[in-house]
């Protein structure tokens, strides 16, 4: 019982000191050295990992990499020649030293989450003397990691901890968010930038049917999304977007070969790693799918491991934007210098040579296959992704990283006090440094590197945008090269930041020709675009633009209406002048109608002559020569009216056509009228006790004429005051040409104006009618009614043709209407009475004219 007490007394006293236990195995790191200040470095030293699965029964083993990456290698080398260069610099950092601690991350964001953790905790265990399970950060800056899910992991791990993570290859544009990951850097531009210079080079070569792959990782969904968004303010489609990832069945590989081989695109945006890339490439091959345009994101476009001649088949002519190349002197010299004789425990380093020499360090687990290495290898006999500097891109970020977190620190170190950027201008605890006070000073780090590269971060932590455009083509020596063909500054303005070079570009499967990729033909000036339904709006018809519209830039969204007076020519891509249409003396139709007047004219004077010459014969005298000279008079007039409505439309000539022809046709009619007037009231005096004449004489038909013809002139003289005819443009009629008339100006007036005349000659065709009864040798009512009857049958069928008649041939039908009624008075009156004068004078006698009375 006693025993017991003691126990439990011990038990409960040891309880009360506060003990930090490590939970699991211990996290080393492969590459490490002490200095005053630790910074952290995660790269991915393996690309894959063996994943096993656990047993639930035992403490899962730790993960087990494989498949070295020799460029990631190269990264971490390339951080520790910084650290050293730094601690040998007088310029910045004197008097303190830098150490590092670098792990591998194997491509997992779980290992890569626990080296974030083991940096900021450290490893040790033990009693703490302030009862507190809290430390600082073993690292205050960290240098994180080639992809952007191992980044994100990273960054939200160490975010609330607020120290700083500077990485060097993870684009993701969801690390710009300063909300989520306030302590990210990057030296390495976004996503965002790398989308739209990758859209506006869809532009630029006319490529806008495009399929798309991605990794399904948050590097290629969102870059992918930023791309998509980018395509869709540029006019692009995309055909499809499919997801890979190195972990898919070959089935899923095999499902999307099929669907590169039956889609119509013939480019292809891949924003993959080039882990993911290779799973695709290798069923490319074997389906033998050659021929495509491949436009590569900067995870891949510059990957020597792809650029192999087993993949050129594929990926020959390949394009994309990558990091502008660089130099670090000195680097290359301490890569092939390091020896693990020199850095000794540093794990990493001995796994790289076994792999590279393929020999054995530890002497004790050698087997019969593998042989002891000597110690007298030297890197300088090997050529691989290591040891080749002739294209330092990403490599030169992670140098930049480093010299970023360097010079944050000597901001801090050399802060005066009272000036300091803390609260009551103080300055760090040099002694006692907290992460978020490197975070401070890291936000406004601006230098200059050795190769005059301007280095600074923006509000979002992110650098200057800047790409390479690079060209795969094939060397003398049958090798891939990445050759520049253009750049992308971000800086520039908008329309301005590509810049293409003046080099000649090899296309997919070594063409020298631009390969096409769209879904429709590009619709040429003089149509529109029309979208296909169901379809993206890549996929159009062509449709010719309309009558009186034109379209004068390739794939015109729709058709521009051409001004009143233009009309489209006959490609429909210029609107031209249109032709202005009337009724002229020079063509044909005016010639002819000009003939027909004179002639008319011509026939009245000379029947003017003859009934002058005769005036004094019974034929003449029995039918009121007076009304008949008027009449002829009147008639003349008629042919000559008839004049006016030929030639260009003016404001006088509208005003004197219709005006003209009023009065002058009611004149005549009213002559016919008087005359047939005077013949029914000579009959009807003949008999007894009737003495109607004498309200019938010379006087009265004068003043009878006047007053008709006073009428419609008074009609004539309140329309061209009130509103009168006036030169018009047609352009409703038709689209083609501008049709140049007289607007009557009140249609009320110009009805008025025909109505009198219909009146008259209604009037007149009566009264002849009643005297057509009347003897033979004295009458002439048979013939005023034939007359009338073609009067009228002329102007009720100039109605219809008048209103149907298109253009100038409207203006011509009412001139014909004009001379045929004047010479159906004109021939039907005055040419029976010519053919007794001329050709039977034996009847032109008083005798032969009261021989039936």
């Amino acid at each position: 019982m006693l025993t017991l007490l003691v126990v439990l007394t011990a038990l409960l006293t040891r309880a009360e000191e506060p003990v930090c236990r490590l939970q699991g195995r211990p996290e080393l790191p492969l590459f490490s050295k002490d200095g005053d200040i630790i910074i952290g470095g995660i790269f991915s030293f393996h690309d894959n990992f063996i994943d096993d699965k656990p047993a639930f029964k035992v403490i899962p083993e730790p993960i087990k990499c494989k498949d070295l990456n020799f460029v990631e290698y190269q990264f971490a080398v390339t951080m520790i020649f910084a650290i050293e260069e730094i601690n040998n610099s007088t310029d910045i950092l004197p008097g303190v030293s830098l150490g590092y601690k670098i792990y591998d991350a194997c491509d997992s964001i779980p290992l890569a989450i626990r080296a974030a953790m083991a940096l900021m905790n450290g490893q040790e265990e033990g009693t703490l003397s302030d009862k507190s399970c809290t430390k600082p950060s073993t690292a205050l800056a960290i240098i994180a990691q080639s992809g952007s899910s191992p980044s994100i992991g990273i960054a939200t791990t160490v975010g609330p901890f607020h120290i700083p993570v500077i990485s060097h290859f993870a684009t993701c544009s969801c690390l710009s968010n300063k909300n989520e990951f306030p302590s990210f850097f990057r030296t390495i531009p976004s996503d965002y930038y790398q989308s739209r210079a990758l859209a506006q080079l869809m532009k630029h070569f006319g490529w806008t049917w495009i399929g798309a792959i991605r990794t399904d990782n948050d590097y290629g969904n969102s870059g992918m999304a930023d791309f998509l968004q980018a395509a869709q303010e540029e006019g692009l489609c995309i055909e499809y977007s499919e997801a890979i990832y190195r972990t898919n069945p070959r089935e899923t590989f095999v499902k999307l070969v099929n669907m590169i081989k039956k889609s119509t695109s013939k480019v292809i945006v891949a924003f993959t790693s080039f882990i993911d890339l290779e799973f695709l490439l290798q069923e490319l091959l074997l389906q033998n799918v050659t021929g495509l345009q491949w436009i590569g994101s900067e995870s891949w476009i510059i990957d020597m491991q792809l650029a192999s001649e087993r993949n050129d088949k594929v990926l020959r002519g390949a394009m994309g934007f990558s990091i502008s190349m660089a130099t670090i002197p000195g680097l290359k010299e301490f890569l092939l210098n390091l020896h693990p004789s020199d850095i000794p425990g540093n794990t990493g380093l001995n796994e790289l040579w076994e792999t590279v020499f393929n020999c054995s360090l530890n002497k004790k687990n050698n087997t019969a296959h593998i042989n002891p290495c000597t110690g007298y290898e030297h890197l300088e006999e090997v050529n691989n992704q290591y040891t080749d500097v002739s294209e330092l891109r990403i490599t030169n970020n992670v140098y930049k990283a480093v010299y970023a977190a360097a010079y944050s620190l000597h901001s801090l170190f050399t802060c005066k006090s009272g000036q300091g950027p803390f609260a009551n201008k103080t300055c760090a605890n040099r002694m006692k440094i907290e992460p978020w006070q490197v975070l401070h000073y890291l936000k406004a780090v601006n230098f200059t590197t050795r190769t005059g590269e301007k280095v600074y971060f923006d509000e979002n932590g992110d650098p200057s945008a800047r790409y390479e455009l690079v060209n795969w083509q094939v060397n003398k020596e049958g090798k891939t090269e990445f050759v520049k063909i253009g750049i992308y500054d971000a800086s520039l303005p908008h329309g301005q930041q590509f810049i293409m070079n003046n080099v000649s570009i090899v296309w997919a499967g070594g063409q020298y020709k631009v390969p096409k990729s769209v879904c429709s033909e590009s619709c040429p000036p003089g149509t529109r675009k029309a979208v296909q339904k169901g379809k993206p709006v890549c996929c159009f018809d062509c449709i010719a633009c309309a009558e009186g519209e034109i379209s004068n830039t390739t794939d015109s969204i729709d058709c521009s209406k051409c001004p009143l007076e233009y009309r489209s020519n006959y490609q429909k891509n210029r609107c031209v002048l249109k032709d202005t249409e009337f009724l002229s003396f020079g063509e044909i139709m005016g010639i002819l109608l000009v003939i027909f007047s004179l002639v008319g004219v011509s026939v009245t004077i000379a029947i003017a002559v003859i009934f002058f010459s005769y005036r004094d014969t019974p034929i003449v005298k029995a039918n009121n020569s007076e009304l008949s000279f008027l009449l002829l008079f009147s008639l003349a007039l008629c042919f000559l009216c008839s004049l006016t409505f030929i030639g260009q439309p003016s404001e006088w000539s509208c005003m004197l056509r219709h005006t003209a022809f009023g009065i002058t046709f009611v004149m005549c009619i009213s002559c016919v009228l008087g005359k047939t007037i005077v013949v029914l009231m000579a009959f009807r005096s003949t008999l007894p006790g009737n003495n109607m004449m004498k309200w019938f004489g010379p006087a009265q038909q004068r003043l009878t004429l006047f007053a008709f013809t006073f009428i419609q002139a008074l009609i004539c003289t309140l329309w061209l005051i009130i509103s009168p005819p006036f030169p018009n443009k047609n352009m409703n009629s038709f689209t083609d040409r501008i049709i140049l008339e007289c607007d009557l100006g009140s249609a009320a007036a110009f009805y008025a104006v025909l109505g009198y005349i219909g009146f008259l000659a209604a009037m007149c065709f009566v009264l002849a009618f009643l005297a057509r009864k009347l003897p033979d040798n004295f009458n002439e009512a048979k013939f005023i009614t034939f007359s009338m009857l073609i009067f009228f049958a002329v102007w009720i069928t100039f109605i219809p043709a008048y209103f149907s008649s298109p253009g100038k041939y409207t203006v011509a039908v009412e001139i014909f209407a004009i001379l045929a009624s004047s010479f159906g008075l004109l021939f039907c009156i005055f040419a029976p009475k010519c053919y007794i004068i001329l050709l039977k004078p034996e009847r032109n006698t008083k005798k032969h004219l009261m021989g039936k009375i």
